[in-house]
């Protein structure tokens, strides 16, 4: 009888911790959309008072390239998704399978990141630029958020990388289980927050042309 009271316990416990651990993540996940709903204000302010120059400073932007990058985010979403489903299933290939593939496709995000970043720079379009400075005032804010905002989400997304290989190898060890998957339920989530912001990101920048 005590024994099955004490692995009641400290069932309720690790369940407890699960909740807790939730709750924080949650908690984490609002202050980043603090953080950039703060930026996208600023955002709409200066597009409000520089509408004209902020349009054709997005048609320097890559379409195609932003585009891409939201199908890649919006799949990379599904995977991690189906990761978590395959794990509380007790699938733990599958879940292996569905999580390596969402670091692919974080990967390849970031390799479209750095192309398009490059492209810019080849350009002459970067911070403290002559070129950039050259533009009128309009046109150099835009890029200012742009570096800023893309870049912070950027910072974001290898954050992501690293947490999810973290709990790729955990998985791999049976550290994370099909009855103990809160870490890669919380990991989830974050990739989800990234995903979502790039979804405000992109017609912000790209679709105003």
């Amino acid at each position: 009888m005590n024994i099955h009271n004490e692995s009641a316990a400290v069932h309720h416990h690790v369940h407890r911790d699960d909740i807790g651990a939730k709750m924080g993540m949650w908690l984490f996940l609002f202050t980043e959309l603090l953080l950039f709903g703060g930026l996208f204000l600023v955002y709409a302010v200066y597009r409000y008072q520089h509408t004209e120059q902020f349009h054709l400073a997005a048609m320097e932007l890559n379409t195609g390239i932003g585009t891409l990058n939201t199908v890649i985010l919006l799949t990379s979403s599904l995977t991690v998704a189906l990761s978590i489903a395959a794990l509380q299933k007790g699938n733990k290939f599958l879940s292996i399978l569905m999580l390596s593939l969402t670091l692919v496709f974080a990967f390849m995000f970031m390799i479209n990141k750095y192309f398009e970043w490059s492209a810019k720079f080849s350009h002459g379009i970067y911070p403290g630029s002559d070129e950039l400075l050259s533009l009128p005032n309009g046109q150099i804010l835009f890029f200012g958020l742009y570096y800023v905002m893309t870049g912070l989400h950027g910072l974001h997304v290898l954050i992501g990388i690293i947490i999810l290989s973290t709990i790729l190898v955990m998985i791999i060890k049976n550290k994370i289980t099909f009855d103990n998957y809160a870490k890669l339920e919380n990991s989830g989530l974050y990739w989800h927050l990234v995903d979502l912001i790039w979804i405000f990101l992109f017609p912000l920048f790209y679709l105003i042309q």
